[in-house]
This record gives C-alpha cells, structure tokens and sequence, in this order.
C-alpha cells in the first residue's frame, strides 16, 4: 500500500508559499494513496511559542487543510502532539542516527545561525522527529520542497540503519515527491529570499487569508523590472527556465513561476501567453488569478475560525485514527529493540 505523510508547522501567517509549495499539492494525492496530514507541533516548539498562540496557530493549518479540499473522511487530518509514538520513536531514533548526520544538516545552520550554542537539542534532533513521523506509519511517500530532501535522505539513512542493526526489513526506504511548478516560491520584495512569515514587510508576501484588495495591492507592489516579460526561447529542453538566466531577473521569474503554478499550466505556456508584455498587464492578471485561486480558501478558513470547535473534533478524530496505525507499528518497534512491555 502507498501511503503519503506530510506535514506543516503551525508557526502562523500561513502564505503563498505554504499553498504552492506543500498544502494544494496534497488535494489531489488523496485519489491516488491513503494520506496522513499532520500539524506538526512538536517541531513548532523546537523554538519558544507562546502556548495561547501555538494553539490558535495550530487549527489555522488544520482550517487551511479544510479550506484547500483536502476531506477528513478521506485522509488523517491531525496534530502530531496527540499521537505519542512521534515522541517515542523519536527517542530511539536518536540512538540510532549518528552525530555527524545530523552535523551536515543545513537547515539547522540556518535556523540557529551564529548563536548555535543557544540553539535547542529539539531544533538539533529535529530530523529525527521527522524520521520518527514518517515511519510510524511505514510511509512510502512524502511530498516535499527542495529544502526538506536533505531530511528526506537522512530518513532513508535511519530506516536503513535501524533495519541493519536489527537484521529485519522493518522500515521502508520512501521516496520524496517534488510536486508542482512553484515549489519554491521566493519574496514578492526580494526574489532571491524564501516567502517567509518572518519578513518584516507585510508586502514579502501573500497569505491564505489576505482579502482581493490585498492581493491586489501586494501584487501590484511586488518588485519587477524594467524589461518586458520574456518569451519561451528562454527555457532549456526540458522546458525549465536554467538557473543562471533565473538569477538575471530572479522577482520576473518568481511572479512567473507563481502565475504558472496558480494557473496549473506548464511555464512555457505562461511565457507564450505574456512573452514582450509589460509587468502592469501581467500584475493585473496575476492578481484576478490569485484571487479566484485563493478568495475563497481564505474565506472557508476564516467561517472555520469561528467555529473552533468543528475544527478540533476534526483533529481529535484524526489522531483517534493516527493511533490506530502508529501504536501497533511503535509495539512492533519496541520488541525489535528489546524492550520488555506489559
């Protein structure tokens, strides 16, 4: 059985690049495997929240889930807190990753940037809780951004380990999915910077619950250039637009990519369509297209926050049935390793 994990931080202001790059993607795997979407809180808390916060952050992602099309009745919608064997299998899975694997990690270099030393052992460890995720419920796959497939080869890494040092072929090996054409999508103020909730500006990004007007007025301000919008000639045989001309004019690109991606249409198309046409023009139909893709996700999220309670029954149902399926694999787990249960 193919069965898909993935998972989204409740970290807040939830933007274009958490649609695109991982929540519209998970809509349509739900026709083709049995799918597990999870809030991953425990790794919210590898730095400091504030617990009120952390918790209204946590039913957006599950209101976001909703509100893209993902149906509870189809998949596994819950928070990772709730279902215990994500801690557990975490614990043994640090003693079984090694130091040096986690040492290579680049996401922690980044997140704990000059202050290492202040950084928190859970943002250290955090590719363990993300291999112990995945396995506990044997996932075959996992949808993901570029930047989490380093995470993705050390979870191989663990699964292999663990089966070796055991002499069983317990885990499998899964198989990342890079999905869409904007699985990446970078600052509306600065293309060569991630879309990021951190931003100091409001203008960097688009969120899932930003009304038409401010779509509108943050697309409208997203910074371009002075040339006109090239043509598909740029693209190389495999229609991708090659790195080095990206650099060239990495904000005319990124609104590219992300009109390519709302759209659902392959880049050569969208550079066809707008190939010689002035920013102004393609601004204006990136916004009217923005807004019928994301008015109404952003309006269902915002009738789900006002009903709190729909949205946690949701969850709890979810991790009631998370449950069913990881306790019996972390038991299977437990005798592999050899401890003794009741």
């Amino acid at each position: 059985m193919k069965r898909i994990f993935s998972g989204v931080q409740p970290t807040g202001n939830l933007h274009l690049g958490n649609y695109l790059g991982a929540i519209r993607n998970f809509v349509p795997l739900q026709d083709e495997y049995d799918c597990i979407y999870c809030v991953v809180d425990l790794h919210a808390i590898t730095v400091w929240q504030d617990p009120a916060v952390l918790k209204a952050n946590t039913r957006e992602v599950a209101a976001a889930y909703l509100a893209a099309g993902i149906d509870p009745k189809r998949c596994i919608i819950f928070n990772q807190s709730q279902v215990a064997a994500h801690a557990e299998l975490a614990w043994i899975f640090n003693c079984v990753a090694r130091l040096g694997w986690l040492n290579r990690m680049t996401q922690f270099k980044e997140k704990a940037g000059k202050h290492r030393e202040n950084a928190s052992v859970g943002l250290y460890a955090y590719p363990s809780l993300m291999a112990a995720d995945i396995l506990a419920y044997k996932a075959t796959h996992v949808p993901v951004g570029e930047d989490q497939k380093q995470h993705l080869e050390l979870t191989r890494d663990i699964a292999q380990k663990f089966n070796s040092d055991f002499g069983v072929a317990y885990f499998p090996l899964l198989e990342p999915l890079i999905l869409g054409t904007a699985t990446r999508v970078m600052s509306l103020r600065d293309g060569t910077k991630k879309m990021s909730k951190s931003d100091p500006s409001d203008y960097s990004r688009i969120t899932m619950t930003d009304d038409a007007d401010a779509i509108a007025k943050k697309f409208r301000k997203a910074t371009s250039d002075a040339e006109l919008l090239p043509g598909p000639e740029v693209l190389d045989d495999s229609g991708a637009v090659p790195e080095a001309i990206r650099q060239a004019r990495p904000e005319a690109y990124n609104l590219l990519a992300i009109y390519a991606a709302l759209a659902d249409k392959p880049m050569a198309d969208v550079l066809t369509e707008f190939a010689g046409a002035q920013f102004s023009k393609f601004k204006g139909a990136l916004s009217d297209l923005a807004v019928a893709r994301l008015g109404p996700i952003g309006a269902e999220m915002k009738r789900l926050s006002d009903d709190p309670g729909a949205v946690d029954a949701v969850l709890r149902d979810g991790a009631q049935r998370a449950r069913a399926i990881a306790e019996p694999i972390l038991a299977e787990v437990y005798d592999i390793v050899g401890f003794l249960r009741p």
